[in-house]
């Protein structure tokens, strides 16, 4: 566990973000269990093997979490977006996530990693 994610974490200003992001990097943690994670272009990123497998993102407005190698899933439609190398969810404030679909998701896109 990197003490720069944590403390990045604990300075979301937004409660609800903050909280989110905490849920987000603990699905990460329980998903891939030999996941590293780093600060990376002020965000935190989280790797298997040394290959991208998701990050986690703020904005005013969102929380934006990232999802790489999605090669052959299928994504629900409308709440992912991106290029075919990469698929995003931008959850806000409110809304409810569906932890256990993401983390499928992201399980599934990290095995081959």
């Amino acid at each position: 566990m990197s003490q720069e994610v944590i403390e990045f974490i604990n300075a979301i200003k937004e409660p609800w973000q903050a909280e989110m992001s905490t849920r987000l990097r603990e699905m990460i943690l329980q998903t891939i269990p030999d996941v590293q994670e780093r600060i990376q272009y002020k965000k935190p990123h989280f790797l298997k093997n040394g290959k991208y497998a998701a990050v986690i993102s703020t904005s005013k407005d969102a929380v934006s979490f990232t999802i790489f190698n999605p090669g052959g899933l299928e994504f629900p439609e409308g709440q992912f977006d991106g290029p075919p190398e990469r698929k995003t969810i931008k959850l806000r404030s409110g809304q409810a996530a569906d932890y256990d679909q993401v983390a499928s998701l992201l399980g599934q896109a990290s095995a081959s990693l």
